[in-house]
């Protein structure tokens, strides 16, 4: 069997056994399986914090250079989500959604047996691959398999997934690095990498044909084999040029940022770096603006980023992942500071991603009906802020509970319905580069909280410095109140 053969076999979608497609309850099935990725996903990205201290004495390395486990993940998944959502609309979502378990799971197994910090920081990059792999598809699939009446159920279903692996993350890493090793950190991914290539395997429909040319749109219904059933496919544009090089100054321009900062939190570089890295930032994002300006598809549309109800949302959502992200680094770092095991942090810690699921799913039920998004918007905002403020001004003990379970329902509040108001005030022809700008605005929130985290505790100590990026962050809370703007009607925008 020659190399083509071979690539044509693996991404060929393989239908569903006929028993399974045939249930007319089948799309739970694939629900259930897109859950497993986006459970993943989140468990990966909240676990890591607990992680750092552990890294650090492991490989002899300051705050500043384990940072990196983390923003070479992010960076990547950043860089990848809106080509790879590009690639599977012409190879087939399932078969990348499948991939994305194999390469996560694989760079898992990689990364607990690393043997130097920079090998794990490579490891981190590849599982990325894998998670954008994943999440590029996850929305697109379950639209796919679910009919249009169970849709808003199936959403849900897939964001308490989201929400259960956030809250589990930092309680999970705590009792991993003490009781075991910071190994099985990563090495506990491999069991559901695996569970879900044979879940994707059987349980997701197919989102391409052998027969159906990969560079064709594919709107019209596809018949599937077995009893007769037809399945709608997204609807896909005409095969058009990705914005590589929109893509590349992206990177560039948001490594060069976190680079400088970690530079600066004590990253063995020249000191002159910090100010040739914030030069080189700022000339490649100049760049980007006028290469998405120009671009037949951009990835950053202007179109849609400078209509005030977007960039205003835009904003809140990158704000808003900041302050969820940045209080799970320092948590731990306040807490053991204080005289608090790992495991017990990583317990006190979870109640923040924990409260912030709640609120999320089905805590906002609890709000009076009559509210608006904009007023959960700023309701979710100052309870953050509040949350903040009491965690900075209070000792760090298990009292510290309190005030992380104020901050993650009032980020839960808030990042639901600032979503809602910037879909709103996307045209719908537009909401997929919509959706995938909320997405990077996430990204680099939680990237660009880290690195500040990092920052202030090189700075002014872990005590110190701590408590005084928990003020800035409350500050930065109340101001997202102010920045909550109604959404406009959506109207065309160039994309």
């Amino acid at each position: 069997m020659n190399a083509a053969t071979l690539a044509s076999r693996l991404l060929t979608e393989r239908p569903r056994p006929r028993g399974i497609a045939g249930w007319r309850h089948a799309h739970w099935l694939a629900v259930g399986t897109v859950c497993l990725g986006a459970f993943l996903g989140q468990l990966d990205a909240s676990v890591i914090a607990l992680v750092f201290p552990a890294l650090g004495r492991h490989f002899d390395a300051g705050f500043a250079a384990v940072e990196w486990v983390a923003l070479a993940y992010l960076l990547v998944l950043v860089a990848l989500l809106a080509p790879i959502g590009w690639l599977s609309d012409r190879v087939g979502r399932k078969t990348m959604y499948i991939g994305g378990f194999a390469v996560f799971g694989l760079s898992s197994l990689g990364a607990g047996f690393a043997g130097s910090l920079w090998v794990l920081v490579g490891c981190r990059a590849v599982q990325a691959v894998g998670a954008a792999m994943m999440q590029a598809n996850s929305v697109a699939l379950v639209a796919r398999g679910v009919p249009g009446h169970a849709m808003r159920r199936a959403l849900g279903i897939q964001a308490s997934a989201q929400g259960l692996g956030l809250a589990l993350g930092p309680s999970l890493g705590g009792l991993l690095v003490e009781h075991a090793s910071w190994r099985w950190v990563f090495w506990v991914n491999v069991p559901i990498a695996v569970f879900g290539i044979l879940a994707g395997w059987y349980l997701l429909p197919r989102t391409r044909t052998a027969d159906a040319p990969a560079h064709l749109p594919t709107g019209a219904p596809t018949v599937v084999p077995g009893p007769r059933r037809t399945a709608h496919r997204e609807p896909r544009e005409p095969a058009a040029r990705f914005d590589l090089p929109g893509m590349l100054l992206l990177t560039g321009a948001t490594t060069s940022l976190l680079l400088a900062l970690s530079t600066a939190s004590g990253l063995p570089l020249p000191g002159w770096a910090v100010g040739a890295l914030l030069l080189a930032s700022a000339v490649l994002a100049l760049a980007l603006v006028r290469q998405e300006r120009r671009a037949a598809r951009p990835i950053l549309a202007p179109g849609l980023v400078n209509t005030p109800g977007v960039r205003s949302g835009l904003v809140v959502a990158l704000v808003g992942y900041l302050l969820l992200f940045c209080p799970l680094v320092l948590g731990p770092v306040l807490l053991t500071g204080a005289g608090v095991s790992t495991a017990h942090a990583g317990l006190v810690v979870t109640l923040l991603p924990a409260a912030f699921a709640f609120a999320a799913t089905v805590g906002g039920g609890l709000l009076p009906r009559g509210w608006s998004d904009v007023t959960r918007c700023r309701a979710g905002a100052l309870l953050a802020a509040g949350g903040l403020l009491l965690f900075a001004l209070l000792p760090a003990s298990d009292v510290s509970a309190l005030p992380l379970s104020a901050a993650g329902y009032g980020l839960g509040l808030l990042l639901p319905a600032n979503n809602a108001l910037v879909m709103r005030a996307i045209p719908a022809q537009c909401s997929a580069v919509g959706g995938g700008m909320v997405n990077m605005a996430r990204s680099l929130g939680t990237a660009l909280g880290m690195a500040l985290s990092v920052l202030g505790v090189h700075l002014a100590g872990a005590e110190s410095g701590g408590r005084t990026v928990l003020f800035v962050l409350a500050a930065v809370a109340a101001a997202a109140a102010l920045l909550t703007r109604p959404a406009r009607p959506a109207r065309p925008a160039r994309s």
